[in-house]
């Protein structure tokens, strides 16, 4: 680290496509306008060009792949080797998969699969298995999520939940937003009488870094309805997930 910010501060160091060798901006607050900052950590900033190919690139209009190379030539000693030649266009491929979700909506995933049945007993699927990226460090979370709801005459597909839950997993998250969301989106979509949601993950920011412990899991739980209200919904709901079988 002291390294890479002597090379940010004296404009020196291996030089890589799409470097920036500093960001330098006046500061945009009127009581400190004669100010000026110099970073490799920089918050983004409009006029700071990004990639030596196409210069005057400003850092807003570069490409994800130019950022990813200027990324990887701060990080690394030699980004130029076969390896990571291609990384910057793997990572834009990669992160454009890993968050598809900011570009669906409810609509679009569950689709016309919103049928009308006479069943008011509980739904429940289980162990959807889900991937997604912690926003806080941008590395993944991943694990199951347990579904249940009390129809009021109309039933979602059951192919559709999984898809739900990967719309709203595919984008940066927080487990307990996530939860929360793919229980609001039942409850807007079909009015049941009472929606549960668990979801229960591994955090590789918690095992690959920081406290660095590899066994430890997360439970989080919406609970809408019926479900927060009757003990004895809830308790259902718990009891049949805890039945031979059940991975929770």
């Amino acid at each position: 680290m002291e390294r890479l910010k002597s090379d940010a501060e004296n404009g020196t160091g291996t030089s890589a496509v799409g470097r920036i060798d500093c960001i330098t901006t006046a500061s945009t607050h009127p009581e400190t306008s004669g100010m000026q900052r110099t970073s490799p950590i920089e918050t983004p900033v409009p006029d700071a060009t990004v990639s030596q190919e196409r210069p005057g690139v400003s850092l807003r209009d570069a490409s994800l792949r130019e950022i990813y190379a200027e990324i990887l030539g701060r990080v690394d000693d030699d980004p130029t080797r076969d390896g990571l030649l291609r990384t910057p266009e793997r990572m834009e491929k990669s992160m454009a998969f890993l968050t598809r979700g900011y570009h669906q909506t409810i609509e679009e995933v569950l689709g016309s699969a919103l049928f009308e049945v006479n069943y008011d007993e509980m739904v429940i699927v289980r162990d959807i298995e889900f991937y997604s990226m912690c926003e806080h460090h941008l590395l993944p979370f991943y694990g199951r999520a347990h579904i249940a709801y009390l129809p009021s005459g109309k039933v979602i597909g059951l192919s559709k939940l999984p898809r739900l839950v990967d719309m709203f997993a595919r984008r940066l998250q927080v487990q307990e937003r996530l939860t929360r969301q793919v229980a609001d989106a039942i409850i807007e979509t079909i009015h049941p009488q009472g929606v549960g949601v668990i979801l229960e993950a591994q955090h590789l920011c918690m095992m690959m870094r920081g406290v660095e412990k590899q066994s430890s899991m997360t439970t989080t739980s919406a609970m809408l309805g019926a479900f927060r209200t009757q003990t004895q919904t809830r308790n259902e709901f718990l009891s049949l997930l805890r039945r031979p079988g059940s991975t929770t």
